[in-house]
Order: C-alpha cells, then structure tokens, then sequence
C-alpha cells in the first residue's frame, strides 16, 4: 500500500488533471450518446410513412387541381349552353308575342285611323225601307274588311277586338260584336302604317260602300287620322270547338306597316 501511495504522489499533478478532464467528458459524451440513440431510431423508422403521406398529399392535390379545371372548363360549357337557349328563349318569346298580337290578346297603341258611323239623317221616303238609313252590321263589317285589306294590323269596334273569331252580325236595332251588343253610333279604329287612309279612299269596296250607303242613304262617314290610338285587348273566349284552315288567299293590295305597334300589357 505505501508502494502504490508512493507512486501516486511520483504522478505529475497535471496529469491527473487531465486524466479527470478526460474521464468527465468521456461520462458526457457517453450521456449524449445514449440520449440520441431513441430520437435517431424514431426519426429513421418514421420517415417512411411521412414520405408516403406527403406523397399522397401532393397527388391528392393534382386531382382537386384537374377537378377544378374540369369543372371551369364545364362552367364554360354551361355559359355556352345558356346563351344558346337564351336566344332560343327570345326567338319563342318573340314568336310567342307575335301570335298573341295577330290573335289580339294583347292591347295595342300607335298611329292610325278612325271611322266613325252614325245613322242617317235623312228621312225615308214613303216607299223606302227605314233600315237602309241605319248603320247595319254589313255597313260595321265593310269598312272592317277595307280596313285589313289596307294594312290594318289591329281593328276594335267601339271597345271590342276585332279577332279571326268576331262575329259582326245584326240583332235588332244593334249590332253584335263578339259577344257584345253595341249601339250606333259605331266608331271602328285601327292601327296601321301612314299610308293606311290613302290605301282605304282609293279602294274600290270602299269607294264603293261611300257611293252607295253615304251618297245614296245618307250614313254618316267621319274619318279621323291620330298619332295614337288605343285599341283594347281581346275578352272573349280563344277556345273553338270547330274549324279548319282556311287556304291562303292573295291579297290584292300589299300591306307593309312602316312602324310597329306597341303592344301593351294592360286590359
């Protein structure tokens, strides 16, 4: 024992410094070492599924990416789609108005003309017939014809639409139109192109009915050109039970309206 204690005091002190220093971070290192081992395992065996993860993330992603161009790409499609069937909208509603105008479901206004019809006053001669100088429903359906014929596109007797269905028929001491009895006297009004009134006094019928009915009996004329004229809508039932269609005839005097009529949505 004193040989050894002799040779530990023999050692220089530093190295027994340094053989401390040595041992303390050889213990140090040894502690960290065995620290990081765990993490180090953990760290390698979850890289994998992480890996994977990430992966499928980044595919996930493509797909909603060509999803969403599929879907603009759709969208665009639609737009497409809906212009086309839009215009094919207004090509109905427009067919759809049209018809509604030419069956006179609609009230119309715009410049024309107006007729108005009054009995005569002259007396009946002792041989005469006293109905020859009264407004007939033949006289009301007359100056209706030579109205159409002239480029009429709408025509009322008193506040009744004139339709392809109207009756104009005498009942009594008036006249029935539709299924209205009016009373003289009986204004007829009709809207149609600027040229109307001119195409009306040179008609030959028409020239005709003011020989025959205002000349010889005395039946009241009176004509009047507006700027704006009202003609009311169809009341009437558009249901029929019986009918056919009729042949296309040719008409003898051409009727091209210069300005539209404004159909109106009110009664």
């Amino acid at each position: 024992m004193s040989l050894v204690l002799a040779r530990i005091r023999a050692i220089p002190s530093w190295q027994v410094t340094l053989g401390g220093a040595l041992l303390v971070l050889g213990f140090l290192v040894a502690a960290q070492l065995a620290s990081e081992g765990p993490r180090i395992r953990i760290t390698t065996q979850e890289r994998t599924p992480l890996v994977e993860t990430a992966l499928d993330l980044q595919a996930q992603q493509e797909s909603l990416k060509q999803q969403v161009l599929d879907l603009r790409a759709s969208i665009k499609d639609l737009e497409a789609a809906g212009q086309g069937g839009t215009a094919v909208t207004k090509a109905l509603n427009d067919r759809l108005q049209l018809a509604q105008v030419s069956a006179g479901l609609v009230t119309l206004a715009g410049p024309g003309l107006v007729i108005r019809l009054s009995d005569s006053g002259l007396p009946a001669p002792q041989d005469g017939d006293e109905r020859d100088y009264l407004v007939s429903g033949a006289d009301v359906r007359t100056v209706v014809e030579e109205l159409w014929l002239s480029g009429a596109e709408g025509v009322a007797v008193n506040s009744e639409r004139v339709t392809v269905a109207t009756a104009i028929v005498d009942i009594g001491g008036s006249v029935l139109v539709n299924s209205a009895y009016l009373a003289p006297p009986y204004q007829v009004s009709a809207i149609g192109p600027p040229e109307m009134f001119d195409r009306l006094t040179s008609a030959v019928g028409f020239v005709d009915f003011i020989r025959t009915r205002a000349e010889t009996f005395g039946i009241g004329v009176d004509y009047a050109t507006l700027d704006e004229v009202d003609l009311p809508a169809y009341a009437g039932s558009v249901s029929l039970r019986y009918g056919h269609v009729a042949p296309t005839a040719t008409p003898t005097t051409s009727a091209a309206p210069s300005r539209a009529p404004v159909p109106r949505t009110g009664p």
